[in-house]
């Protein structure tokens, strides 16, 4: 498929089948068979799906996981995982699956399809806590504990967090980086680093990912949509939107209602912003 706009998730990508391909900025990152795409914050970019055909489609499986959960393994297992670089460090990478990693899925997946549901729920949360602590003690364990992310000090992860949040409202980098207590010159250097991206630009995505996601949900017209996400002024919301999706609003959204993958399409954006 053609690259797609997309809000990756915080979540583990495991590719079994076909390639993934990710942009944010200007970094790329590709994901083949046993390999694993790791996003660990909301990250804005251009999604593609490559080397899939009618007899070999992509097969791919995804966790979802936050910050938070990360943390909670980490103290409740005592693991000590030092960051191998004390800067930032992209919020997305991509790793390779060992065979035990590759049990824990397998295992993942009988659950849901041998046992009840209340059962495999139950279970899953547990195995998805083990696949962590394996993926934490890993090779890559350091690229999933960035201090950047996690030092509620002089982390970017709070700033990520506060704009995914409040996308909607305006906001000058300068008021910004002050209340993190942060040089605007500091804080737009750490979130460039991490998402590939400076703030104004990452809170742009954000805002016409989700006035698109309303529109092909057939919520909001343009108008309306560019309302909700915090824009003021229609035509600079047409201007903006033609400039990252390719076409203007109204255009854009019967060309994809149209298309034989709109429901696709729809089912990704929605999975994108964590629904």
């Amino acid at each position: 498929m053609p690259p797609i706009p997309v809000v990756m998730a915080p979540a583990f990508c495991l590719v079994l089948q076909g390639a993934k391909k990710l942009q944010a900025g200007q970094a790329v990152m590709n994901a083949g068979p046993g390999s694993f795409l790791a996003s660990l914050v909301d990250l804005p970019g251009f999604a593609q799906v490559d080397g899939a055909t009618p007899d070999s489609p992509y097969i791919g499986l995804r966790m979802d996981f936050t910050t938070d959960e990360i943390a909670a393994v980490m103290a409740e297992a005592g693991i000590q995982v030092k960051p191998r670089d004390a800067g930032a460090g992209m919020g997305a990478f991509v790793g390779r699956a060992d065979a035990a990693l590759l049990r824990l899925f397998a295992r993942l997946l009988r659950l849901h399809l041998e046992k009840p549901e209340a059962e495999a729920r139950f279970l899953a949360s547990l195995l998805k806590r083990e696949m962590m602590y394996h993926l934490l003690t890993g090779d890559d364990g350091h690229l999933f504990i960035q201090r950047a992310l996690f030092d509620r000090q002089e982390g970017i992860g709070p700033v990520i967090a506060w704009i995914k949040t409040h996308f909607t409202r305006p906001f000058a980098v300068e008021e910004l980086a002050k209340s993190f207590n942060m040089s605007a010159s500091g804080l737009h250097h750490k979130f460039k680093a991490v998402t590939g991206m400076g703030p104004l630009r990452y809170q742009k995505q954000l805002r016409l990912q989700e006035a698109r996601r309303l529109m092909l949900g057939g919520t909001a017209d343009a108008t309306n949509a560019a309302a909700e996400v915090g824009y003021e002024s229609l035509s600079q919301f047409t201007r903006e939107y033609r400039r990252l999706f390719g076409r203007p609003p109204l255009q854009d959204i019967k060309a994809l209602q149209a298309g034989s993958a709109a429901n696709a399409l729809a089912e990704l954006l929605s999975a994108s912003r964590g629904n």
